[in-house]
């Protein structure tokens, strides 16, 4: 029989003890129980009364099952039924053992104080949140849920079909046939080429190209390639991101592994979304832009039933987001005349964040390029013309679900109209001196910006604000601005919510959930020399830099994951409901952890805000 001790060693070499204090652990080990299941035995059943119990793995092996099908297998090490246990409702899964096997059993009451703990905040939370093995409010179909965070190379289905550039075209199609790939890749030395079934539609069978033409007449080269070790779900939003649907993959030492395609990755649910782009492109009218946007939201219910992670849905959400700004521009500059100078159109906020949410609102700038025409003034027709553009665009995107900025922070108002020069000479005004009248507003702004649509003056625009991190003075006071929004935590250990108004007694997730970590974020990365990225990214790259601390950094990161996640999961039950979605959250909807967990990580980020405003002086 195990004794305390034996079960302490065991546990603090498992996550997610590994990260508890040991006394912590030698509490709850004192009143585990040890079970022993023979070969067979149901260990709990499905449907069940919720679990009483957290169990963990000593020896021997685990079936997870569902509806008679076997879902997981899980080892030593592992634990399982704390879903049930900490969520209050019955258990969504049959636990059989799958041989002779040993488990400690921790009571509620212990396990409730060892999973409670803020070092156990993300692996509980997803747990709680994410739904492992697709069995989400009764719903009982297969969901492959790990595929997007594997390593691409362990999703390549058989050897790429590798030819010379001189091969004919004829030869490769059929012996992309004969081995059921949809791609070629052209061996050219110290690059590859790729060619593939689209390619051979649109450029070899449309165009009339000779069937006995070499490959490389008809090949796209270089071709994108892609790391084996980048995570499926990365790759899938390059291939969105790019409108690419095949990646030749690439071993450490350069060497061809094989080539990875968009169906590879994702079942139909993700999929659609990559259909839905090619939709967007060819709608031929805003009308029907506004008919192909109404499948955006399903197809946001459809990838979190397809249990990807929130933030990948976010990026996902933003670029087809992207795309139907773009359209929604081509359509709007149609009726209203061709610009009368090249500009870029930039997405402000979340969409250029990648981080856009269903209830986003649209936030947008232009940056124009001087008019060589001398005679052709900026405030008598280049601003009417692109005020013009933007209030036809925003009305076409407001068709296709979209809401406007209510804070006017928009291309149609004449303050986000400049030529690149006029925001590059503001920019460095700013710089210099950020106590002018909205400077700091105004360059959280520009920094969280990023072009759509358009010529690439954008990105000249976006380069101006690297030298930020050499203007202590601006860094100093938009440190101070990002410590103004606060996260809601009130006395006694309370949530702040919001007391008067429609949304009365409810918690606003985005003002006092995401803000906090999003100004904090836009601060470090500017301060670490990062322009506009996801607020993870600029956190990590802040503390790479040495800005933030590595644990202010992940305490904010995890953070920011728990509240995307909770947002998120609000926004999909109300699109369900057929209500719209929006950012307030009523706190008795979660269950008791799960509240007790967004409290945890609201103390927390008020913690690092009180750290960075002691090490800055800023009190």
């Amino acid at each position: 029989m195990s004794t305390a001790p034996e079960i302490v060693e065991f546990l603090l070499g498992h996550p997610p003890f590994t990260a508890l204090p040991p006394a912590e652990v030698e509490r709850a080990a004192a009143s585990a129980e040890v079970e022993f299941h023979l070969a067979g035995t149901v260990i709990f059943s499905q449907g069940a009364h919720p679990s009483e119990f957290l169990r963990v793995i000593r020896a021997g092996v685990v079936e997870i099952v569902h509806d008679g099908r076997v879902l997981d297998v899980i080892g030593v090490g592992e634990m399982f039924g704390h879903a049930s246990m900490l969520s209050g409702l019955p258990t969504g899964f049959a636990a059989r053992s799958a041989e002779d096997t040993l488990t400690y059993r921790i009571p509620a009451d212990a396990a409730y104080r060892l999973l409670g703990q803020p070092a156990t905040l993300r692996h509980v939370t997803r747990s709680l949140l994410q739904d492992r093995y697709g069995i989400r409010q009764g719903r009982t179909d297969e969901v492959d849920r790990d595929r997007l965070s594997q390593p691409v190379a362990a999703l390549i289905r058989s050897p790429a079909v590798v030819c010379h550039p001189a091969t004919p075209i004829r030869e490769a199609a059929q012996e992309m046939s004969a081995r059921g790939a949809t791609a070629v890749v052209i061996d050219l030395g110290p690059s590859l080429g790729i060619l593939t079934d689209r390619d051979l539609r649109s450029r070899v069978l449309a165009a009339g190209m000779s069937p006995d033409a070499p490959v490389s007449a008809a090949m796209t080269a270089p071709a994108q390639t892609v790391p084996s070790d980048r995570p499926a779900g990365e790759v899938l939003l390059d291939m969105l991101d790019m409108g690419l649907r095949h990646f030749p993959v690439l071993s450490p030492t350069g060497s061809l592994l094989g080539v990875i395609a968009d169906s590879d990755l994702v079942e139909v649910q993700t999929h659609s979304s990559f259909s839905l782009r090619r939709e967007i492109a060819r709608a031929t009218d805003p009308a029907e832009l506004a008919h192909v946007a109404q499948a955006l939201r399903p197809t946001v219910v459809s990838l979190h039933r397809a249990n990807m992670a929130p933030l990948d849905i976010e990026a996902v959400f933003s670029i087809v987001s992207d795309a139907l700004t773009r359209r929604a521009l081509e359509f709007a500059a149609a009726e209203v005349g061709k610009p009368p100078v090249p500009f870029a159109w930039l997405a402000l906020g979340s969409q250029a964040r990648r981080e856009a949410v269903p209830s986003s609102d649209l936030d947008s700038a232009v940056a124009f390029m001087k008019p060589d025409d001398p005679n052709l003034e900026v405030d008598d027709a280049i601003r009417p013309y692109f005020s013009q553009l933007a209030t036809r665009a925003t009305e076409i995107l407001v068709a296709c679900g979209f809401h406007p900025d209510t804070h006017r922070t928009s291309a149609s108002d004449p303050l986000f109209v400049r030529s690149l020069d006029s925001w590059q000479k503001a920019v460095r005004s700013w710089l210099d001196d950020p106590t002018q009248d909205k400077a700091l507003v105004l360059t959280s702004i520009l920094a969280d910006s990023r072009p759509v649509f358009g010529a690439r003056v954008g990105e000249s625009l976006a380069t101006t604000l690297r030298p930020a991190r050499e203007h202590p003075n601006l860094l100093r006071m938009l440190a101070r601005f990002s410590l103004s929004h606060r996260p809601p935590t009130g006395f006694l250990g309370g949530l702040v919510v919001e007391h008067s108004g429609e949304h009365r007694g409810q918690l606003d997730l985005k003002e006092g959930g995401a803000l906090p970590i999003v100004s904090l974020a836009r601060w470090a990365g500017l301060a670490a020399g990062v322009l506009c990225a996801s607020t993870p990214e600029r956190l990590r790259a802040a503390s790479d830099a040495g800005v933030l601390v590595p644990t202010a950094a992940d305490t904010l990161i995890e953070s920011f994951e728990l509240v995307s996640e909770l947002r998120l999961e609000h926004q999909v039950a109300q699109l369900i409901a057929g209500t719209e979605p929006d950012d307030f959250l009523d706190p008795s909807e979660l269950s008791g952890l799960t509240r007790s967990y967004l409290k945890e990580a609201f103390r927390a980020v008020a913690t690092v805000q009180q750290t960075i405003s002691n090490d800055m002086s800023l009190s």
